[in-house]
């Protein structure tokens, strides 16, 4: 039986019922999953847009580019043997239907019962059947005992406790399960000087149109870039660690879209070797579940 088919959704009562144990929503969890219905209503026409494939293409790669990193990683852990593969946060199913073209048997799930709905919609679209989607909240999941062998966490640690979602996901991990990472980052000093009065009064009103492209940029009420003790949570629980980090200037000055910003970034924060992981705006990541 599919986990999906044992799960259910009460909107009213604002719990999940998965395996007979009630999870109840906790107000952060309530507003986040709140924001992502409005955002799914928004974003409708997604139901009829495949999803793009050219990151697991064969092809020339991206080294500068995070997300190309991060599925760089992906893509060494596929096999010709059948892996199952979590993504938590699942979204619109972007990175649930890529991996289950690479050939994972895919489990993705997300608070959001409006988005799956989406995710779900797409990937009967594009005929890809081995993803099992569900909904619950990322700190506490229905899945039983070291069942994955990979976990991708794709731009969601920022969205949720990250103590439990990390303590969740190496309960559910297989011994020597993988978990790739790639998170929006900023180190504490940083942060301090994001939110003082001149960058959030003056400086962030009139750039940001220039760097996000909008108004209205993707942030949710309760969401934060992890910094450098959240970091220190996934690095207890993963062995063989890997880390590199990206976006210096890409994103908190100029546009981080823009290819030779990237470029630059990347090479500068190479350079910067052990510093990269205070001047760094984004951070992907490779390693061991450590049971």
């Amino acid at each position: 039986m599919l986990v999906e088919e044992v799960l259910k959704v009460d909107k009213n009562q604002d719990d999940f019922t998965s395996f007979g144990t009630r999870t109840l929503l906790d107000e952060r969890q309530r507003r986040e999953r709140d924001y992502h219905v409005e955002f799914a209503k928004q974003h409708r026409e997604l139901i009829e847009r495949p999803v793009a494939l050219d990151v697991i293409e064969p092809g020339p790669r991206r080294p500068w580019n995070a997300y190309w990193t991060a599925y760089d990683l992906l893509i060494a852990e596929a096999s010709h043997l059948i892996k199952r593969a979590l993504v938590p946060g699942c979204g619109f199913g972007d990175d649930s239907i890529r991996l289950a073209q690479l050939g994972f048997e895919v489990y993705a799930f997300d608070l959001s019962d409006d988005l799956v709905q989406i995710a779900r919609q797409r990937a009967k679209m594009m005929k890809v059947e081995n993803i099992h989607f569900d909904v619950m909240p990322a700190e506490e999941l229905s899945y039983p005992d070291g069942f994955f062998d990979v976990i991708f966490f794709n731009d969601i640690l920022h969205h949720v406790n990250i103590l439990k979602s990390i303590t969740e996901a190496k309960r559910v991990a297989k011994v020597g399960g993988k978990v790739v990472a790639n998170e929006l980052y900023t180190h504490s000093l940083l942060q301090k000087i994001r939110e003082s009065r001149v960058v959030t009064e003056f400086l962030y009103r009139r750039m940001v149109r220039f760097i996000y492209g909008t108004n209205a940029p993707y942030i949710t009420e309760d969401e934060h870039k992890i910094d450098e003790n959240e970091l220190a949570i996934l690095e207890q629980a993963l062995s063989s660690l890997n880390q590199k980090f990206f976006l210096f200037i890409g994103g908190r000055i100029l546009p981080s879209h823009w290819l030779r910003v990237a470029k630059l970034d990347r090479a500068i924060l190479t350079i910067l070797g052990p510093a990269a992981r205070v001047f760094g705006g984004r951070v992907v990541l490779v390693g061991t579940i450590a049971k």
